[in-house]
């Protein structure tokens, strides 16, 4: 077992061996499942708008270059910075250096994946530059030392005990484990630091190349105070978050929230075109917007490119059974679930993560609730594939798979085999019928649920006998 594969299954041993996060994914799960076809029912049409929506997407990623430059070429209109940047590399380097000569000894971020996948944060508090994650469930990871567990949920693993303990350490006292004394907390601490922060960073649910706008869905207030106190703004996003104009970004705004939260609609869509204009009594001096690659255009023109039409709603992970059980952590990526078991292994390459492909049941749960229709199911079978054709798979199950090719492709071995498969196994059954602790290839399976015995006639056993009755024989 290779080092990555070790420290992937050490990871999914302790999450299954968390009962709160087990108690805690099923909760959510079920509340964010009923809530998305409660309002899919509401909206009606689903499919219709689902499919429209996979135009848009597909319509855009397949003229990206055009809207990007589109987008920034109007933003630049606008007032605002744009930079585009090959790699997370260039993409962290523009911001410490634009914070740095800003002279900024704190800033305020609102939730943003691809800040999180370029390790924005570290490379800032590197620099001597204290950095503070607003969003409740954020702040409440970054407390903890942690990364998000939930694309849109991220400290859904944690209790309220959890919560208050890690509250008490910024408060210098005992707090009590009450959502509501903590939420109160936290809002008093995160003012003082929207107050005093010298830029703010947000991501961009959307970019809209019609008017070089960037749109940000939330529930909190944050992202407002974040884009709007501090005098200077930085976006980070990734360069596939462009939509063509509002009318797209109508279609899509219909479908987000509902697959997300099961929302109508968030509490806050907010629309930040530029800096501050003469005449406005709030916003930022200066718009700096950062465009960031780091591995997405090496997808495009290949037969996964439309793992990049999604729009980061986390449904796929509020289905799928597997991150049911482990969680976002034991994936080890920024992006957990069946959109990370897909897009990090394109981002980042098959070599670190091979293993992710295999997180998987293959139910198809998550394509069928995806609501720009990306196939993630198939994905994850290419990509499985892949590991294969370019010899990343294991010593071990080249040699199984072999073997099985072998036997089932000589009928003198494979009769043997089956006339042997209940003798050979029966050390490993339990009672009867049952292996709890199967050798080889089938100890990952007996490792969490047992298997069946196979039965003690063949088919070709049994229809022998048989039809000796049924001759007279």
């Amino acid at each position: 077992m290779s080092k990555n594969q070790t420290a992937f299954q050490e990871r999914v041993d302790k999450s299954l061996n968390d009962d709160f996060l087990r108690k805690a994914l099923v909760a959510a799960q079920e509340k964010l499942r009923n809530g998305k076809k409660e309002q899919s029912e509401i909206l009606g049409n689903w499919e219709n708008w689902r499919k429209r929506a996979e135009q848009i997407r597909q319509h855009t990623i397949e003229n990206l270059d055009s809207y990007l430059e589109q987008f920034a070429l109007n933003a630049e209109k606008q007032g605002a910075k744009v930079f585009f940047a090959t790699d997370k590399t260039e993409a962290v380097e523009y911001i410490k250096s634009l914070a740095i000569q800003k002279k900024a000894k704190s800033i305020v971020k609102s939730k943003s994946m691809v800040s999180e996948e370029i390790h924005l944060n570290q490379a800032l508090e590197s620099a001597g530059i204290e950095v503070v994650e607003t969003d409740l469930g954020e702040y409440i990871i970054q407390l903890a030392k942690e990364t998000p567990s939930h694309i849109i949920v991220p400290a859904i693993h944690k209790t309220k005990e959890q919560v208050a303990e890690l509250f008490s350490k910024v408060a210098g006292e005992e707090l009590p484990a009450d959502p509501q004394e903590l939420a109160k907390f936290a809002r008093k601490v995160l003012r003082e630091k929207f107050l005093q922060a010298d830029i703010g960073v947000s991501g961009a649910n959307f970019a809209v190349a019609e008017s070089g706008s960037i749109v940000l869905f939330s529930n909190e207030g944050n992202a407002r105070l974040t884009t709007t106190l501090p005098k200077t703004h930085v976006v980070t996003m990734g360069m596939e978050r462009i939509v063509p104009n509002w009318e797209a970004l109508d279609s899509l705004l219909s479908l987000l929230p509902r697959s997300a939260t099961g929302q109508k609609i968030t509490s806050y869509v907010t629309g930040v075109t530029g800096p501050k204009r003469v005449g406005d009594v709030d916003g930022p001096e200066e718009m700096h917007i950062v465009i960031i690659d780091n591995g997405r255009l090496k997808i495009l023109g290949t037969e996964y490119q439309d793992i990049l039409h999604c729009i980061r709603c986390g449904a796929c992970l509020n289905h799928c059974p597997v991150y049911r059980h482990i969680g976002g952590h034991a994936y080890g990526s920024v992006y957990p679930g069946p959109i990370g078991s897909v897009l990090t292994p394109l981002l980042n390459g098959l070599d670190e993560w091979k293993e992710l492909p295999y997180a998987s049941s293959l139910c198809g749960a998550c394509s069928e609730t995806c609501p720009v229709g990306i196939p993630l199911d198939n994905y994850l079978v290419k990509l499985r594939r892949d590991v294969v054709e370019t010899g990343r798979a294991s010593k071990l199950e080249k040699i199984a798979f072999q073997a099985f090719g072998f036997a089932t492709g000589n009928p003198s071995f494979y009769k043997l085999g089956v006339n042997m498969a209940d003798s050979a196994l029966k050390p490993f059954a339990k009672g009867e019928r049952y292996l709890v602790k199967a050798p080889f290839v089938l100890k990952n399976w007996t490792k969490v649920k047992d298997l069946p015995m196979p039965p003690k006639l063949s088919f070709r056993q049994w229809w022998a006998k048989e039809g000796e009755k049924q001759d007279g024989r």
